[in-house]
């Protein structure tokens, strides 16, 4: 049974869009990843799972229960990190672990402490004296502290220091299998690192699904040709490789002595190394190697948010 399961689901705030027929599976198990612009979508879908608000259409369900019928049996199972959140600023950091514990109905003591100390945190000063990255680890020990079966963490790395960003990482790779977590973060390298699949969400509506291995192979950066030539014969291999059809862009991005690399970029569907590679060795100049370039996540993410890209 999937631990999360949408249809269809909607949100309208009166006349403004929150999110459009979102349809999302998560496996037990799976770290699943939420990427989109501000203001997409992400924390309303969130917000929505947790029946923090009501659909306007269509339905969630968490570990099979509908988000509205019993939201308090969910929120048993569920460990929470909210992008924003204010605490009690009387008390200490170790008060409000503690707080958040007992209304849990008592957490193990010592994974408490396991966890403040992998988070470096003093859990003697007050919260309001804390710094935002402070705070924010104060926040990661409430949702782990109980073992949730799901977790659900949107930034849960914004404020840390690069050392805290790591074992944060770490530490979400390792619930991986045992534990359910859905990361919604602006990092794109977070999501490469950790995440089994991500969803892309653009003005509310789902643009994309897949494992960021998957993603990237798929959308086809560059072809990056390496061709050996005689001096003097730049020129004519711009030249020789522009003319081939469906090449949009020759250039030239390094010189070695006799050695010239091009970067080929095309937009057409078909397959064009067997033309590129015949430009080439038909005059008479060796091809050293061709190759295609894929697309790292961020240039994904650039071409399924920009104004004119297409869902896939």
């Amino acid at each position: 049974m999937a631990v999360i399961e949408t249809e269809r689901l909607t949100k309208h705030y009166g006349k403004h869009r929150g999110i459009v027929d979102v349809d999302l599976t998560v496996a037990p198990g799976e770290i699943f990843g939420f990427l989109g612009p501000n203001g997409a979508g992400k924390t309303t879908t969130i917000r929505l799972l947790l029946d923090l608000i009501r659909p306007t259409s269509g339905r969630a369900r968490v570990f099979g229960i509908e988000s509205t019928v019993d939201p308090v049996a969910i929120h048993r199972r569920i460990g929470y990190l909210p992008g924003e959140f204010a605490l009690f600023d009387r008390l200490t950091g170790g008060q409000t672990v503690e707080y958040y514990g007992n209304l849990r109905g008592g957490v193990d003591r010592r994974r408490q402490a396991e966890l403040m100390a992998r988070f470096d945190l003093d859990p003697s000063r007050r919260f309001r004296e804390y710094s935002k990255g402070n705070k924010q680890k104060v926040g990661l020990v409430i949702a782990l502290q109980h073992q949730p079966e799901l977790l659900i963490l949107d930034e849960p790395t914004a404020g840390l220091d690069p050392k805290q960003i790591i074992e944060t990482r770490q530490l979400i790779k390792q619930l991986g299998g045992d534990h359910t977590v859905i990361l919604s973060t602006h990092i794109l390298p977070e999501v490469s690192q950790t995440c089994q699949r991500v969803v892309i969400i653009n003005k509310g509506r789902v643009v994309a699904i897949d494992t960021p291995d998957n993603l990237t192979s798929r959308l086809r950066g560059s072809e990056t040709m390496y061709v050996q030539i005689d001096a003097g014969a730049n020129g004519a291999v711009q030249d020789a490789l522009a003319a081939v059809p469906g090449v949009t862009h020759v250039a030239q991005t390094e010189s070695r002595g006799t050695v010239a690399s091009y970067e080929v970029n095309s937009d057409s569907g078909r397959d064009i190394r067997r033309e590129l590679s015949a430009a080439v060795v038909n005059r008479g100049w060796g091809l050293l190697e061709l190759r295609p370039l894929r697309m790292s996540l961020e240039e994904v993410f650039l071409h399924l948010t920009t104004e004119e890209a297409p869902h896939e």
